[in-house]
């Protein structure tokens, strides 16, 4: 009835050629494995939450353009503004806003950006609201 009885009582093997493995490396032996790879990935880009691009009225355009008017005719006064513009996301549709502040280096209408002292280039078409401080 006893099927183990002829082993029970032995000692446990312990091989003399190779160290005994620790029980943190023997559990990752077991650890499940990613069947489908990039998976988990996919997942969480497929979760991630992207703003869509708000469509200004005529007033905020034109407002944005009395402001962008002002910080033109004062770029010599080094003005400070925290303009608030639209990034495109790069993997899906949609995209995020972001708001920078400090001093504006130039409004340059050729190519339609703003430069802002610390190199950041914001197109104009993604200006979404412009505070002077």
């Amino acid at each position: 009835m006893d099927t183990y009885a002829d082993i029970i009582d032995h000692p446990h093997y312990q091989s003399k050629k190779r160290p005994h493995m620790p029980m943190l490396k023997r559990a990752a032996q077991f650890a499940p494995f990613a069947a489908l790879s990039g998976y988990e990935e996919s997942v969480r880009e497929t979760e991630r939450l992207t703003d869509q691009r708000i469509e200004l009225d005529d007033s905020a355009i034109a407002e944005l353009n009395d402001k962008l008017q002002y910080l033109y005719m004062t770029i010599s006064g080094h003005p400070r503004a925290s303009i608030t513009y639209f990034v495109n996301d790069m993997c899906k549709d949609g995209g995020s806003y972001k708001t920078i502040s400090g001093p504006v280096k130039n409004v340059d209408p050729v190519f339609s950006c703003v430069l802002m002292d610390d190199g950041t280039r914001i197109p104009i078409k993604d200006i979404y609201e412009i505070e002077i401080q």
